[in-house]
């Protein structure tokens, strides 16, 4: 895992970074297509918002945030789809507005929270640090649906190590939105950060490995890629599978992308040399 004492700055640096993308749109540019099947750049905004209004509310008013959670339905998308509707009725300048306040609560609410204390959360109590790896993997991944909508590129840097880390700690969520059983077996993961470090985790001897470059592994977990377009290598069958399932989100998998969608990451790679 990644130093947790940078998750919370990280996370005001990433959403600041795609703040930048949206902030110069017109109404029609909020009104563009995204890559997930009818969501605009709006809900891409809005959705983040409802996520960054939780995360502020569970740190810094837990037992108000209690009573949210137990006023959801259990619907997944219909809960998704609740939070979300009264900001879509919002003008874009009120919800760009409304989406920057709930960035800068939510940061400074995780700030707070004593040392050692942690904050309820959807399924379990979660330390700040690691529920601000959570934000940072709903920015990076619905980031680049706007991104990929908007036919920009945003730059990774190594905070999207934080995204990798989260992922290993929740890998089994992609098995059980597929109604499978995780597999006991601990897993390698040998990363090439965006800097060009190295970033290993897991037993040295593991048989099961993940390798490659730390941005196509977000972009898998976070379904923004499909495998076939990723330079990513399995070693071993479970590590296999798990590039078929991998997900650092919990709910239905959702469609995801389809092999040849975009241009591969390579293709990216040799354009940019």
């Amino acid at each position: 895992m990644t130093d947790p004492h940078t998750a919370i700055t990280d996370l005001v640096e990433e959403g600041e970074q795609l703040d930048r993308l949206v902030a110069g749109l017109d109404e029609p540019g909020w009104r563009r297509s995204t890559p997930a099947p009818g969501w605009m750049v709006a809900h891409q905004i809005a959705h983040l918002t409802s996520v960054f209004r939780m995360a502020a509310t569970a740190a810094a008013e837990p037992t108000r945030f209690e009573a949210m959670r137990a006023g959801l339905s259990g619907d997944f998308d219909a809960d998704v789809a609740a939070s979300m509707a009264p900001l879509l009725d919002e003008p874009p300048a009120a919800l760009l507005a409304r989406w920057r306040a709930a960035r800068d609560e939510a940061a400074t609410a995780l700030a707070a929270v004593p040392a050692g204390r942690t904050v309820p959360w959807l399924v379990r109590p979660l330390p700040p640090s690691i529920l601000a790896c959570a934000g940072l993997m709903e920015t990076f991944g619905h980031g680049q649906d706007i991104a990929d909508a908007l036919d920009a590129r945003l730059e990774r840097t190594d905070r999207i190590m934080h995204v990798a880390g989260f992922a290993t700690l929740v890998r089994e969520f992609g098995y059980h939105a597929r109604g499978l059983t995780p597999p006991e077996t601990a897993f390698r993961y040998e990363l090439r950060t965006p800097s060009g470090a190295r970033w290993d985790v897991g037993p040295e001897d593991a048989g099961n490995r993940v390798s490659g470059p730390a941005e196509d592994f977000c972009l898998l977990v976070t379904r923004r890629r499909h495998r076939a377009d990723l330079a990513l290598t399995a070693t071993g069958t479970e590590a296999d599978r798990f590039l078929d399932v991998a997900q650092a989100y919990r709910g239905p998998a959702g469609p995801g992308r389809t092999p040849g969608q975009f241009r591969s990451r390579s293709q990216d790679r040799a354009g940019s040399a």
